[in-house]
């Protein structure tokens, strides 16, 4: 039991970190992999191009093609070897990828190969996607988006919920992931509980926020309003999430999307991934002011971003509804208990109540994870890449202010239209 224990954090005999000069001998064990890339190892190029929290990512490229490998490490990278954490984060990953691709396999990475030994996922180099976030810094529109979100969003929790599963194989799928444990936990603490209290791994823009996060660690109202929607996380295991749906989650070019980064992975509510992104959309909108121009004010970008939420939501509902509209195979609302006219108009009404609390529910973890952004360990770039220290302030106290009016107030918020009168009104003058 220990020695499994430790090789889920170590890997055990077999395991060791690639390297630039490792990768070619690795790749070359799969046929796949080489039969994309074209020639023999010596032919490749290598770079190690990761600028996330967690992995190694090496782009590898061959005289006929290219691939992205992955690889996840046994501790936190952005901390350090101080903060462990297990390699088979990766097996997670690659099973939430399957299950994607299953659905929407247009807006997923083909995975050409996994290796469970050495926790790395070979998987297609997207070309020339760039990653969401930066599209958004540099004011780029991506008329596809809202849509291609949407539709992801919507395959993805309807048909690994009860609603669209048998309850035995949903229980399987749920039990395989629930041993995603420490992951879990990472959201649990840098989500939910951390930005709460005072905790050494936290940051914000100071001095210019530190009564606002004074203020968000006394006010009791908002930690009883973040610890109901922990419970929810830790208890509602609804669907299949990919557990960290945020704009470095996703590639994009004016015609394509693609989700990616699927580590987090686990059942919960549905609400947290369709909160998540929506709380970089906000976040994005707040730190406009920061990115503008003399010659680009970027109003009408903001106005864009709006727009884009909007259309995400509605595009959503209507899908995950049409979904749930054709025959399916869940064991929840069985359609044999509602043939008649009056249950056939209940169960219709039924749905748009239980959409309606979906909304509230991505309502307030949209909240949480704007706040976390803020107030907690990992930022983002959209923050901070301004440069102005008082002008970064000024856009994440915006959005702040708004976090706390979302996990508040949520229950009473009934559209996103409200959202986005509510997200307007916080970034109005220097609140």
């Amino acid at each position: 039991m220990a020695d499994t224990v430790k090789n889920r954090f170590t890997g055990g005999a077999g395991y060791a970190p690639l390297t630039e000069q490792s990768i070619g001998g690795f790749l070359e064990s799969s046929p796949q992999v080489s039969n994309v890339l074209g020639g023999r190892s010596q032919d490749w190029s290598v770079r190690e191009v990761g600028d996330g929290n967690l992995n190694l990512v090496f782009i590898v490229k061959g005289p006929t093609g290219g691939v992205c490998l992955k690889q996840a490490l046994p501790y936190v990278r952005l901390v350090g070897e101080s903060w462990p954490l297990p390699i088979d984060r990766a097996h997670f990953e690659h099973e939430a990828l399957k299950a994607e691709a299953a659905v929407v396999p247009n807006l997923v990475p083909e995975i050409y190969f996994f290796d469970k030994i050495r926790a790395a996922i070979v998987m297609e180099l997207l070309e020339p996607h760039i990653i969401l976030r930066k599209g958004l810094i540099q004011g780029i529109r991506y008329p596809k988006l809202a849509d291609d979100i949407a539709t992801f969003a919507a395959q993805t929790l309807f048909s690994t919920s009860d609603l669209a599963l048998p309850a035995g194989r949903k229980r399987d799928q749920q039990s395989m992931f629930s041993l995603n444990i420490e992951l879990c936990r990472i959201t649990e603490e840098l989500v939910f509980t951390d930005p709460y209290r005072v905790a050494e791994l936290s940051r914000w823009t100071k001095p210019q926020l530190d009564d606002i996060a004074a203020e968000f660690r006394v006010d009791a109202h908002l930690k009883i309003a973040v610890q109901e929607l922990k419970w929810m996380f830790l208890s509602r295991g609804e669907a299949l999430l990919h557990g960290d749906l945020h704009t470095g989650s996703i590639m994009v070019t004016s015609e394509q999307t693609r989700v990616i980064d699927p580590e987090f992975a686990f059942y919960g509510p549905m609400g947290f991934d369709l909160g998540a992104f929506m709380a970089n959309l906000l976040l994005s909108y707040y730190s406009q002011e920061g990115h503008a121009t003399p010659d680009d004010d970027r109003k009408d970008y903001r106005r864009w971003l709006l727009d884009t939420l909007e259309t995400f939501w509605r595009s959503f509902e209507s899908k995950f509804l049409e979904l749930w509209r054709i025959p399916r195979t869940g064991d929840a609302f069985v359609p044999g208990l509602f043939e008649d006219e009056g249950g056939r108009r209940a169960l219709e009404a039924y749905r748009f109540t239980f959409v309606a609390r979906l909304l509230q529910d991505s309502i307030g973890f949209a909240g949480a994870k704007i706040a976390r952004r803020i107030l907690g360990l990992a930022h983002v770039e959209d923050m901070e890449s301004i440069g102005d220290s008082d002008c970064r302030a000024r856009c994440e106290r915006r959005a702040l202010n708004l976090a706390r009016q979302l996990m508040l107030g949520r229950n009473s918020i009934t559209s996103i239209a409200a959202v986005r009168q509510l997200a307007e009104t916080c970034g109005e003058g220097d609140l």
